[in-house]
């Protein structure tokens, strides 16, 4: 009897097995030959420039990420130096891939904080208790007095993928060993307080503010602000008030005694020192 049961069981299976099998293999020759005829062939050179790129996919070159530079720089040279993390070093190997020579790409490009104001510095009007994000506060009122500063909940920190900016003491500061100079902490500030400069200097000096607020205003809710005094335009050219604000024209910067004059007679320590080696502010 069981035996009855077990052929009657093979006889009722075996036609539908056979026809899954027939099914499995066709699908497997459909996908065999569409895989074939569908091939999309990779240029070796394309190849090549993809393997030297850094692959963090940080869009600083102006695509989506390095499986699109890749071949557009190959297609245009003139894009050779647009991949910040890689820098001078991946540039030279692109430009050797493709058997061209480039120029100096000049000095790297890296960020700037414009506020120099730790959370002591500050005047809160109260505690913030919403979204815990840079975008979130700046969308409200009176967050902190100073409607120009940095508000310190990291949106900067959260887009770096190099682990170069952190918030020390209620300020986005750069951390410029790690920094690549991919400008996402740029991109990610809603005050726009983030700059991407030209370091022709490992140490740059800077105006650490952004308040536009008459003098007698900012240092009432500020004590490292800038007052728009004009003593440091006074010193040197490559400052200028604009706004209420002291400015600086990076293209004419140089470790020089005019721009040193100028630091040292800053009232309110506003301008200061950015880079690898930079001194602490005054003050």
């Amino acid at each position: 009897m069981i035996l009855l049961t077990i052929l009657d069981l093979w006889n009722n299976a075996w036609p539908a097995g056979v026809i899954m099998l027939g099914l499995g293999g066709a699908f497997a020759i459909v996908l065999l030959i569409a895989s074939i005829r569908l091939k999309v062939e990779v240029d070796p050179q394309v190849e090549q420039i993809y393997q030297v790129l850094p692959h963090v996919e940080c869009g600083a070159c102006g695509f989506a990420g390095c499986g699109q530079y890749a071949p557009a720089v190959q297609k245009d040279p003139t894009l050779i130096g647009k991949c910040a993390p890689g820098g001078a070093a991946v540039a030279a190997k692109i430009a050797e891939i493709l058997n061209i020579q480039i120029s100096n790409q000049g000095a790297p490009v890296r960020p700037i904080v414009h506020c120099r104001a730790h959370t002591d510095d500050k005047t809160f009007y109260g505690r913030y208790q919403g979204i815990p994000s840079c975008t979130s506060a700046n969308a409200l009122a009176n967050v902190q007095a100073c409607k120009f500063g940095c508000l310190s909940f990291g949106d900067c920190t959260r887009a770096c993928k190099f682990d170069a900016l952190h918030i020390v003491d209620g300020l986005a500061t750069v951390d410029y060993d790690k920094c690549t100079g991919c400008g996402a902490c740029s991109k990610a500030c809603p005050r726009n307080l983030i700059q991407m400069v030209p370091f022709s200097h490992e140490n740059m000096m800077t105006v650490g503010c952004s308040s536009k607020e008459n003098g007698k205003y900012t240092r009432s809710f500020c004590q490292v602000g800038c007052i728009g005094c004009g003593l440091c335009a006074k010193q040197s050219d490559a400052f200028a008030i604009q706004d209420n604000l002291a400015r600086m024209d990076y293209a004419k910067f140089e470790p020089n005694g005019q721009n040193e004059a100028a630091y040292n007679k800053c009232p309110t320590g506003a301008i200061v020192y950015r880079g690898k080696s930079a001194p602490a502010p005054r003050g």
